[in-house]
Formats: C-alpha cells, structure tokens, sequence
C-alpha cells in the first residue's frame, strides 16, 4: 500500500481513531528510536539503552574509566 493511499484512509477515519493511530505510531516510533527506557524485570529495573540490557550506570562508568568504543 502506498502513502497517498493510506492518507486517503486517515482522512476518512474520526477524530479518535487518528488520536489512537497518532498514539500507536508515536510509541512504535520512540522504542525504535533507542532511548533510555525503566522496564520493571529487566536489569532490575535499572535505566537502559531501549531495546537492550545495556544500562546506562555501566556506560558512565566505563567512560570514567576512560573506556572509549575504540576499546
């Protein structure tokens, strides 16, 4: 399906339901954007790198450290 005929359905839609597709969209977008995301279960429900078990306490650490990606 093509943009322009998925923006013709949008338009067609009511107020809620772009509301609703604006939310799912903007949700979908931000998790794979990365980020830093708590999830309650994952390394203790530290701050990590979205969509990863990376937490970020561990990359400021490193970087005190003096640790660099060319590490």
């Amino acid at each position: 399906m093509t943009r322009q005929k998925i923006e013709a359905q949008l338009l067609g839609l009511s107020l809620a339901d772009k509301a609703e597709i604006i939310q799912s969209l903007t949700k979908n977008l931000s998790t794979s954007g990365r980020g830093i995301t708590k999830t309650s279960g994952v390394c203790g429900g530290e701050a990590c790198i979205a969509g990863t078990r990376i937490a970020v306490w561990l990359l400021a650490e490193a970087q005190q450290l003096g640790i660099n990606e060319a590490h």
